[in-house]
């Protein structure tokens, strides 16, 4: 398997695929395209990002092309067993899902105000009402998934699961852009940014020699 992904400073959506790919447990060849500078067009061709429509990560696997995080989740469980990337519980499954699926669709203020650039921290951000909803509702699900199901460990549903992979790139943003977080929640975003893969993730991203500047500052 290959796994195409973009900068590992901006791209959420590449966390997530490459989470996912370390998460299977499988070998895999990780290929970097850094998005949106000059080059970006000619290294779409070059690295025959046609199938996705030059989006990122996409997932190479013999005749297989899977181009979208939530999609490579479940190609990659269809693969090496879906108890590594679900609760086995059926309800807690259920939830999980579904806190999945609003992830993969929603929280477009948060997004949009809020991209993800984990090499920054910006003080005194001015967060929208929108922005402040989809955090709440966040914080909301994560209550409410660590009180029902996460007894058995410091991850959403208890074990490291697809919905820690799938709002990793929220942690990292609460702690970008400084949100006040309660107790359960900080203590949450501690746990996920001392995973062994993340530091991995970052340590390399702070290696990055790439600057997407409309990232580099706040948006307003």
């Amino acid at each position: 398997m290959k796994l195409i992904i973009g900068n590992k400073a901006y791209s959420s959506w590449s966390l997530r695929g490459w989470l996912a790919a370390k998460q299977s447990g499988l070998a895999f060849e990780e290929i970097t395209v850094p998005l949106y500078d000059e080059g970006w067009d000619e290294r779409k061709r070059e690295e025959d990002l046609a199938p996705s429509s030059g989006k990122v990560p996409i997932l190479w696997d013999g005749d297989a092309v899977i181009w979208d995080s939530l999609a490579i989740i479940e190609y990659l469980s269809d693969k090496v067993g879906r108890d590594r990337f679900w609760p086995k519980d059926e309800v807690a499954r259920g939830m999980a899902r579904s806190m999945c699926a609003e992830m993969h669709s929603g929280y477009l203020p948060l997004r949009r105000e809020c991209p993800m650039n984990i090499r920054k921290t910006f003080e005194d951000v001015t967060i929208s009402g929108e922005t402040r909803q989809d955090a709440i509702r966040i914080l909301q699900l994560w209550a409410e998934a660590r009180s029902r199901f996460g007894k058995e460990g410091p991850y959403l549903f208890g074990t490291f699961s697809a919905a820690d992979i799938m709002f990793a790139p929220v942690v990292t943003r609460f702690i970008t852009y400084g949100f006040t977080l309660p107790g359960f929640a900080a203590a949450y975003a501690e746990t996920m940014m001392g995973h062994r893969w993340m530091e991995e993730w970052f340590q390399a991203a702070g290696e990055e020699e790439w600057t997407i500047e409309k990232f580099e500052t706040p948006a307003t």
